[in-house]
């Protein structure tokens, strides 16, 4: 995944901080606008992580900070749900002039009702997500509880939230109540998939079912069983930008004739500790390392790579030869595994001293063939590309790329 750090000004004047998630190597088939929960930010980790599933699965992601948060301009203060809204419309012109217009809005809690509003006044959304998202937006109202006499007295009251101070005054709580969302989900005339919890503790279940029986269809509901409101567990976050994806595909019109993937080119990118995100063609993968060598164990090993590819082009390799010789072959299955063993216990090997690499190959054919059919197929199974490749000499050239069209 590769980013870029973007900034666009909002209708008061007020310059917004955003970050622009891209695909690595590749147009993206769409872009999304996502609206973070109250009082967060872009930088959040869940939102991360559900940006990163979504590139790829090569949909770009503009994840910026509202007025008065993050690194954004602005007073907070002098926010409310509705300017909120207009933020998110910004946003959606700055997409559209210098990139491409979003065609997916996705917004968590607040933002969820947030992008359920802004949809109307973004025409080039076709499809809107919401994860763990009021149906009311005066649902916030019960964060502040213990401060409400004071804001409807005094006209303002600090509250904290997450360990963070803010002020919160008498407009915000009057424009959250003039908020009404049941014509605008049941007017939303887009695709809506709703994410929720059935056991937060923040926005419960029941705004969920609200949102849903006001929408039309199509509308999909996924619940997303223990996760906590802010999907604090990784595996979460990932799960909804997964799901996400997948299900935007059906609903959101890609022209992916014209897009441009990198075809019989690897990219791959190594960010936060060993995750590595892949790109190969129009494919996403994802490498990273066991969590007992520091990893976080979010994907296969290097290695696993290596051995998925000697396996897959074996298999392959033998499905091609037995349908060409007409033999029932009915599946081959391939069993690898990898070590490091002492150069003097392989006695194939030219190399005398230290370490050899050594890979364990187990095939097993099944149909109704012979025996003298299944030893061929086993000679084939080492004359298959990958074999050849790792038993030849390779020729790998390294080079530094240009800082000059290195991505931002």
């Amino acid at each position: 995944m590769s980013f870029e750090k973007v900034r666009f000004t909002n209708e008061r004047g007020d310059e917004l901080a955003a970050r622009l998630d891209l695909p690595a190597e590749a147009s993206p088939d769409a872009c999304a606008l996502f609206a973070h929960c109250f009082t967060c930010s872009k930088d959040l980790r869940a939102v991360g992580a559900i940006s990163r599933a979504l590139n790829r699965q090569n949909i770009a992601v503009l994840r910026f900070d509202f007025t008065g948060l993050g690194e954004s301009e602005g007073d907070f203060a002098n926010t409310n749900f509705s300017s909120n809204v207009g933020d998110l419309v910004e946003a959606a012109e700055y997409l559209a002039e210098h990139h491409e217009a979003p065609r997916i809005l996705v917004g968590h809690s607040l933002g969820g009702a947030a992008v359920l509003q802004a949809a109307h006044r973004i025409p080039s959304a076709e499809a809107v997500a919401t994860i763990a998202a009021p149906y009311d937006p005066e649902h916030v109202t019960r964060l502040l509880d213990d401060k409400l006499e004071e804001i409807k007295s005094s006209g303002e009251a600090r509250i904290t939230l997450a360990g963070r101070s803010f002020t919160i005054r008498k407009q915000f709580l009057e424009d959250l109540a003039a908020t009404k969302m049941e014509e605008t989900i049941r007017t939303l005339e887009r695709a809506l998939l709703v994410f929720h919890s059935p056991v937060d503790q923040t926005v419960g279940i029941d705004n969920a079912g609200r949102i849903f029986q006001a929408a039309k269809h199509p509308k999909s509901f996924v619940s997303l069983d223990d996760a906590d409101h802010l999907l604090r567990t990784p595996a979460d976050a990932e799960y909804v930008g997964t799901v996400l994806g997948a299900w935007a595909r059906k609903y959101v019109d890609l022209d992916e004739e014209t897009a441009v993937h990198t075809e019989g080119q690897v990219v791959t990118r190594t960010e936060d500790e060993y995750r590595t995100e892949i790109r190969a063609g129009q494919h996403s993968l994802v490498a990273d390392e066991p969590e007992d060598v520091g990893g976080g164990d979010e994907g296969p090993t290097p290695y696993d790579y290596l051995l998925a590819a000697l396996g897959s082009c074996t298999g392959m390799t033998l499905r091609m030869y037995a349908d060409r010789k007409g033999w029932p072959l009915e599946e081959a299955c391939v069993r690898l595994s990898h070590e490091k063993v002492h150069a003097d216990d392989c006695e194939h090997c030219d190399q005398a001293e230290g370490k050899v690499d050594r890979i364990e190959r187990e095939i097993d054919v099944k149909g109704d063939l012979t025996q003298e059919q299944r030893q061929r197929l086993l000679e084939i199974a080492n004359k298959c590309p990958v074999h050849r490749t790792l038993h030849s000499e390779i020729d790998v050239q390294s080079s530094l790329r240009s800082a000059a069209v290195e991505a931002p």
